[in-house]
C-alpha cells in the first residue's frame, strides 16, 4: 500500500512539473534583435534574431539589410528608426566613417535605409538617440565625439557639432592619442558622458536647448587612473551613480555624481577573478532595471562578471563568473524583460542566450547560435 501511494505520488509530481511547463512555453513569444556584425568572412551588415522568452533558443532570420562594418546600433525611443554607425575611415577620400539611418519594418523587422551621413571621424563605433532626435557618435580613432539631428521622418542631418579630444595614456600601444568609444545622454538631465580610452576620462557636455551643440559641463570631466581605459558606462536607475567600465585595467569604477555637479569615485572594482593573470579587456557593462545587479564582459577570460549592487550606497560586490561559452564577448544585452542576457562572441562568431535569475542574478546557459562577427545586440521595441 505504501509503494502505491509513493509511485501515485511521484507520478503526480511528474505531471504536475510537466504541466508548468508546457503553461511557460504556452505564455512564450518571440523577442527580436538586431545583430550589428563586421563586415567580412561572409558577413553583408545588419541581422535579425530571435530569443524564445520560454526556453531561451535562439533563431536567425537573415539579412535585415547590408551595410558596412555596423558595430553598434541604437534605436530611437518610439522604435521607428535603428541608426547604426559604419566602423571605416574613409568615406567619399575623406578620413572619417558613416552613421546610417533605417526605418523599422514593424512586421518584419526589416530595415529600410534612409540616408547616411559622414560620421566626423575616422573608425565611429557607438551611437545613441534622445527623445528630442538628438544623435551621438563617438569616433574611435577620430577621437572625437560628434553631434546629429534626426527629423521626425527618419532623415539624419549632417553633424551640428563636432568636439575633437586632446591628449594621450600611460599604455602608449592604445593611449598613443584620444579613442573616443562611447556617448551618452545622462537620464533626465542634458548632460552627456563621453568616454576617452586614449586620455583616461570620461569628458561631460551640456547640451543646448536645442540640442545641436556641446559646450563643457561646469565640472568637466571624470578622471579615472592613468591607464584604465574607459570604454562604456551605465548609470544607475535609482541612484546618482554611474558606472565606467574600462577596458585596459579590467575594472569597474563607481562614481557618485554629486548634487554639485561634481564627481567622486567611490571604489573600483576588478571584474577578474582573484589571482587571474592572463591577457583580458573589458567591453560592454550593463544594470538590470531595478539597480541590483550589474554585468560586464571579459574578452580573453571570456566571460560575463556579476555583481550585487547595494542598494543604499550603490557599491559592488563580484558574485560570480558565467563563461560566455565562447571567444571574445565583445557586447550583450538584457530581453526587454530582462528574463535572459544574450551575447555576442565576436572571434569564435556566434551569439549565446543564458536565462538570469532575477533573485540571484545569476546566469544559466540556454543556447548557442552561429552569426558573422557579431559585435552588438539590440532588441527591437
Amino acid at each position: 500500500m505504501k509503494t502505491k501511494i509513493l509511485f501515485l505520488l511521484v507520478l503526480s509530481l511528474f505531471f504536475g512539473s510537466l504541466r508548468v511547463h508546457s503553461i511557460a512555453l504556452k505564455g512564450s513569444k518571440s523577442e527580436y534583435f538586431f545583430v550589428g556584425t563586421y563586415s567580412e568572412g561572409g558577413s553583408e551588415g545588419i541581422y535579425i534574431y530571435s530569443l524564445d522568452t520560454g526556453s531561451g533558443k535562439l533563431s536567425n532570420h537573415g539579412l535585415a539589410s547590408k551595410a558596412e562594418n555596423p558595430s553598434f546600433l541604437t534605436l530611437t525611443s518610439d522604435g521607428r528608426f535603428l541608426l547604426a554607425v559604419s566602423e571605416t575611415k574613409d568615406v567619399q577620400n575623406q578620413n572619417t566613417g558613416y552613421v546610417a539611418s533605417f526605418s523599422v519594418n514593424q512586421i518584419d523587422h526589416h530595415l529600410i535605409p534612409i540616408n547616411k551621413v559622414s560620421s566626423g571621424g575616422a573608425h565611429p563605433c557607438f551611437v545613441a538617440v534622445n527623445q528630442l532626435g538628438s544623435v551621438l557618435v563617438a569616433n574611435y580613432t577620430g577621437g572625437n565625439v560628434s553631434m546629429f539631428h534626426i527629423d521626425n521622418l527618419g532623415k539624419l542631418g549632417t553633424s551640428s557639432d563636432i568636439v575633437q579630444h586632446v591628449g594621450n595614456g600611460p599604455v602608449k600601444a592604445r593611449q598613443a592619442a584620444p579613442h573616443v568609444h562611447s556617448a551618452y545622454f545622462e537620464p533626465n538631465s542634458q548632460r552627456i558622458f563621453v568616454s576617452d580610452l586614449g586620455t583616461d576620462k570620461v569628458a561631460v557636455y551640456v547640451s543646448d536647448s536645442n540640442g545641436s551643440k556641446l559646450t563643457k559641463s561646469v565640472v568637466p570631466e571624470i578622471k579615472l587612473a592613468p591607464g584604465s581605459g574607459p570604454r562604456h558606462l551605465a548609470f544607475h536607475p535609482k541612484l546618482k551613480l554611474v558606472y565606467v567600465v574600462n577596458e585596459l585595467s579590467n575594472n569597474i569604477s563607481v562614481v557618485e555624481l554629486s548634487r554639485d555637479g561634481s564627481f567622486k569615485t567611490l571604489e573600483t572594482v576588478s571584474t577578474l577573478p582573484k589571482g587571474y593573470d592572463q591577457i583580458s579587456n573589458c567591453a560592454d557593462i550593463h544594470i538590470s532595471g531595478d539597480g541590483r545587479f550589474l554585468y560586464a564582459s571579459n574578452r580573453g577570460y571570456n566571460s560575463i562578471a556579476i555583481f550585487s549592487v547595494d542598494s543604499v550606497n550603490g557599491k559592488i560586490t563580484l558574485i560570480g563568473q558565467e563563461s560566455t561559452q565562447g571567444e571574445t564577448p565583445r557586447n550583450f544585452s538584457l530581453s526587454p524583460t530582462e528574463d535572459f542576457l544574450v551575447v555576442a562572441n565576436q572571434n569564435s562568431q556566434d551569439i549565446v542566450s543564458f536565462q538570469r535569475d532575477r533573485i540571484t542574478g545569476k546566469l544559466q546557459y540556454a543556447d548557442k547560435i552561429k552569426a558573422f562577427k557579431p559585435v552588438c545586440i539590440l532588441f527591437d521595441k
